[in-house]
């Protein structure tokens, strides 16, 4: 990737970007009639060919539209025209275009490259391939370049994961990538295997492995800035590799998108990912509870008491609520052993989330004003948006169980990511400033590049926005 302020004699494509508004102004340059083909409303592309050159028309939508949008247009661009594309020297051409909103869709056009089994080998990720954009300088066209690639890399490992089969991220192919990617970018690297989770009394997280085949990895990755006084933050993403529902077994109809009950762990991943590309000056403590949710003779039971990390007992009711209790032990392992400046879990948690909210946003719950605000706001920013739900201790009744301290689901068809929510509040003993991001609706669906549902990449920009906020 080469982006470059530099005037080239002749280029063999363009990219021509036009708002409706740039448009009606400058379609008089084109040829006669170009307005029955092209009018710069947003996604809107037309081509032109000659013998020694190819030019795109891009339309951007209104001159109003939000930084994301931009992005958008990028994507859809490089996704559906990714066969026309040259890796040849190449100029983008836009009047009254933000430094932010080039940024977005130069972002875009690289993030549409994606496609499962990425090697990065569309032509323009090829050093061969430059890109002329003569509105800003240099300095900024680096900083472009470096953000484009930061988000790049941390967002596809994101959807990779997320899109392998089953059988390719067993607990210990994900736990093999997590120590070579530990050794890339020197972060410090501890799993806890069965035996150590039960020394150490992870029994709320070892209550959903005691079914699986492979052993647990109760996973800490940690990212460390040389910075003196540095933030850190602390992320938690389920991850459960696959799950079955376990004894609470799922419907078979639409289980094999199971695969994608990691989405909560794979946007952490990407997000680290990020931080260490830019090598913001920032701490990071990641958890990441590896297992898969399985039916099996030694998985755990409805009306099984497990006593979790914190010392509390859980009654277990349905085994298919197996990420809220993976979460707890994380959330008080995280909260007992590191200090924190801001705690965030991510999770594919309930299919209430997705009743309520569809593919249009994850389900927030927070504890802190600030964070809610700046969760919301960035949300928004990024198009990786949220919408605040109470924690209302009222809900505290609907787990409240006869033989524990609690148990892990309600039974009522009603408010049941509400209810997770405050589930996990028990766990995070007495954090001040701690956001639960229920993804179930966002993480895995339609998207430009698939067929099937796959995974959209939610979490990574939304989180790596939040992290830059803590430098």
């Amino acid at each position: 990737m080469k982006l470059i302020n530099k005037k080239n004699k002749k280029y063999s494509q363009i990219f021509h970007l036009f708002t409706e508004e740039n448009w009606k102004e400058s379609s008089k340059h084109f040829s006669k009639n170009i307005d029955l083909l092209f009018s710069g409303k947003k996604n809107e592309v037309h081509i032109q060919a000659s013998e020694d050159s190819i030019l795109f028309l891009i339309g951007l939508g209104k001159s109003g539209a939000a930084d994301f949008e931009f992005q958008q247009v990028g994507q859809k661009f490089s996704q559906t025209h990714k066969e026309k594309i040259q890796g040849a020297p190449t100029q983008i051409i836009s009047e009254n275009i933000s430094e932010k909103q080039f940024e977005e869709f130069f972002k875009g056009l690289y993030l549409g490259t994606y496609s499962y089994n990425s090697d990065q080998s569309h032509v323009l990720w090829s050093d061969k391939t430059e890109i002329h954009f003569e509105n800003f300088s240099q300095k900024k066209l680096d900083h472009i370049s470096l953000n484009t690639a930061a988000i790049c890399e941390g967002q596809f490992a994101c959807m990779e994961w997320l899109n392998k089969p089953a059988n390719y991220k067993k607990t210990d192919v994900l736990s093999s990538f997590l120590k070579d990617l530990s050794k890339k970018y020197d972060f410090k690297y501890t799993s806890f295997n069965r035996k150590k989770c039960e020394e150490l009394g992870l029994g709320a997280y070892l209550a959903v492995n005691q079914g699986s085949e492979k052993d647990a990895a109760f996973t800490v990755l940690e990212y460390k800035t040389k910075s003196k006084n540095a933030k850190t933050v602390g992320l938690i993403g389920k991850c459960v590799t696959f799950d079955t529902g376990g004894i609470s077994i799922k419907a078979s109809d639409n289980m094999h998108y199971m695969k994608s009950d990691m989405g909560g762990a794979t946007a952490v991943i990407g997000a680290l990912i990020y931080a260490a590309e830019k090598a913001l000056p920032v701490n990071i403590v990641a958890i990441l509870p590896i297992t898969d949710n399985a039916v099996s003779e030694n998985a755990y039971l409805p009306s099984d008491v497990i006593k979790a990390y914190n010392g509390k007992t859980i009654e277990v009711l349905n085994t298919d609520a197996e990420g809220r209790m993976t979460l707890a032990d994380a959330l008080s392992y995280m909260s007992k052993n590191y200090r924190t400046d801001v705690m965030i879990d991510l999770a594919t948690l309930t299919g209430s989330s997705v009743r309520m909210f569809g593919d249009t946003c994850g389900a927030m719950f927070s504890n802190n004003e600030n964070l809610k605000n700046l969760l919301l706001k960035t949300g928004d920013k990024t198009n990786q948006r949220l919408w605040n739900l109470p924690l209302w201790n009222v809900w505290k009744d609907d787990f409240k169980s006869d033989v524990a301290d609690v148990k892990n689901i309600s039974m009522k068809p009603i408010g049941d990511c509400i209810v997770a929510a405050k589930f996990l509040e028990e766990f995070i003993e007495g954090h001040e400033n701690w956001a639960h991001l229920d993804i179930a609706g966002v993480a895995f669906g339609n998207t430009g590049y698939s067929k099937e549902k796959a995974a959209t990449g939610y979490g990574v920009q939304l989180l790596a926005e939040i992290i830059e906020k803590y430098q």
